[in-house]
């Protein structure tokens, strides 16, 4: 089944000169994905026959619409059969039956320092290496296009969101196999690495734009989600189910939220009009004397471990803190620390002892486009 993704794969290999001109990394990674995936395909058998030849035929239609043709008939021929040389390449590695990592099986070359090394050269049959294999091999570092695309240390890939940006990830507190992610596509995914294999367990479904940010309650029995359609929803991440949808009371697009760490009946959001709100979830009206006004819109929030001090950061560079009452969620306003003019401040991060020589509370700023900064507080 090896020659039936390696011919799907050629197909795109010919047109991988022209994806994303500006930025030829991403070429690779999505090359790197469409090998994974279509030896996963070919391995269970999904490609195979008349469906293997329906769907090249598919494929190279819809490549040619979008990129135009390469070129003549004779010289496309060329092309794909420079790209079946250097695929099979791809496949020069098969497990060693005595239970070592692998060995080459046709090209003898080294793949450097600390490498895998190979005996006699054994090209199969039909496979003569070209020239133009042989530079796109120097310019990869002279390692093997076999490692070049193996996604070597990738544990699993989640692509569940795959038209929009993911906003965030994040794992359930004291959760080393439960994580969540949200997108702007609108939708947040629940998903387990183990036990057994790696599942996408739930969709939250509900939000009518994309979703900005999210947070664990302190027991991961509860998300609380913050979304550009102005509305800031909770979810039982258990079954998918939206327990309660919270209207921004200025309509406003939110950016920004997270659980007040003492309290997590009280969420704090921060809207695109420059407000912090603190938000009773078991009502869903704002607590009393719960506002706080940034320069910038709220981009980012973050609490001390004690649950007194709230830190917003903003897109106008500054970091904002104010006092929390953890019982009534009543902010009072402290001080503002301007980081970076005309930056945006997209992460903050609180630590009550970073390490032996910071033993005192830092905070970590992520001030966009080139900074990053750590804080102490008192």
């Amino acid at each position: 089944m090896a020659a039936v993704w390696q011919q799907v794969l050629a197909v795109d290999a010919r047109y991988a000169a022209y994806r994303t001109p500006q930025l030829p990394q991403f070429r690779t990674q999505y090359v790197r994905r469409r090998s994974q995936l279509l030896r996963e395909r070919a391995q269970g058998g999904h490609l195979a026959g008349e469906a293997r030849r329906w769907y090249l035929r598919l494929r190279a239609r819809l490549l040619a619409q979008r990129y135009g043709a390469l070129s003549e008939a004779g010289s496309t021929r060329s092309a794909l059969r420079a790209s079946r040389t250097t695929l099979d390449r791809m496949e020069d590695f098969e497990e060693d039956p005595r239970g070592s990592r692998g060995h080459r099986r046709s090209l003898s070359r080294s793949s450097g320092p600390g490498g895998l090394r190979g005996g006699p050269e054994e090209r199969p049959p039909g496979v003569v290496p070209t020239p133009l294999a042989e530079a796109s091999r120097a310019m990869a570092g002279d390692t093997s296009l076999s490692e070049n695309y193996a996604f070597a240390g990738v544990f699993h890939v989640f692509d569940q969101h795959l038209d929009s940006a993911v906003r965030k990830v994040q794992f359930a507190h004291d959760e080393r196999h439960l994580l969540a992610c949200c997108s702007l596509d609108g939708t947040l995914s629940v998903c387990r690495l183990a036990p057994g294999p790696p599942a996408v367990l739930r969709r939250l479904r509900g939000h009518g734009a994309g979703v900005s940010d999210f947070a664990w309650s302190l027991s991961n029995d509860v998300l609380v989600s913050a979304s550009l359609d102005g509305t800031l929803r909770l979810w039982d991440p258990s079954d998918g189910r939206c327990i309660r949808r919270v209207p921004d009371p200025d309509g406003a697009a939110l950016l920004c939220c997270a659980f007040q760490p003492l309290n997590n009946n009280l969420t704090v959001v921060g809207s695109a009009r420059h407000m912090v709100r603190v938000v009773n979830i078991s009502t869903g009206k704002p607590a009393r004397g719960g506002t706080g006004r940034l320069p910038g819109r709220a981009l980012a929030l973050c609490f001390d471990s004690p649950g007194r001090v709230l830190w917003a950061g903003d897109d106008r560079g500054s970091v904002s803190s104010f006092l929390c009452d953890p019982g009534t969620g009543r902010l009072t306003k402290a001080s503002r620390v301007l980081v970076q003019a005309g930056g945006s401040i997209t992460s903050l991060s609180a630590r009550a002892w970073a390490s032996r020589e910071a033993p005192d509370p830092s905070l970590l700023v992520n001030a966009c486009p080139d900074r990053l900064l750590l804080f102490r507080y008192h």
